[in-house]
């Protein structure tokens, strides 16, 4: 029997942003991904960041699955290349097959979607449902407003300090993916 390479989910940008630093750091992590050995999980279209961790990744071997909601086929449009995508009718099949395929969570700059998506898995290992790693990959200090949003949210009494354990900021692809598999074998499996 062949086991199943451990899975990484990566949330990220449908853009390329200003900063020419996101699109390298997206295809050196799908590169670092698949010569790690994982697969990837990630929202099934071809452009953005979303797209260059995707090529990185199947050109380094890695197994490819996207996830794309029907509506967003012609704006998000998947690879012509040969890789699994599934089509589901919403945004919220989609975070759910997301979650429930992923092995681990990477989260590259993005905008609201991407948010939407962290915080939904964020929102999951608080209250317990989810055990897997979290990774923000903080290219130039991209997810610092967030970081202070969130330790503002702690210091009103809205969430516990140890939502910091939840997740870990990274600030180069390396350090994310070796946070990632460091931990795979940490987390308690359901």
């Amino acid at each position: 029997m062949v086991k199943e390479r451990p899975a990484i989910c990566v949330f990220c940008g449908s853009s390329h942003g200003t900063d020419p630093a996101y699109a390298l750091a997206a295809r050196r992590f799908g590169a670092l991904l698949a010569a790690r050995g994982f697969s990837l999980v990630f929202g099934g279209g071809y452009v953005g960041l979303m797209g260059e961790v995707a090529h990185a990744a199947r050109l380094g071997g890695a197994r490819v699955t996207g996830i794309l909601p029907e509506f967003l086929r012609h704006l998000e449009p998947p690879s012509a290349e040969e890789e699994k995508v599934v089509l589901v009718p919403d945004m919220q099949e989609r975070k759910r097959l997301m979650l429930s395929l992923a092995d681990a969570f990477a989260v590259l700059p993005g905008g609201l979607g991407t948010l939407d998506e962290f915080f939904e898995v964020i929102t999951s290992a608080q209250l317990l449902v989810l055990a897997k790693p979290i990774v923000l990959l903080d290219i130039n200090g991209f997810f610092e407003p967030l970081q202070t949003l969130l330790d503002g949210i702690v210091a009103q009494g809205f969430a516990r300090k140890d939502i910091a354990t939840l997740y870990r900021r990274a600030p180069t692809p390396e350090e994310a993916i070796d946070h990632i598999a460091a931990n795979l074998d940490r987390m308690p499996r359901p």
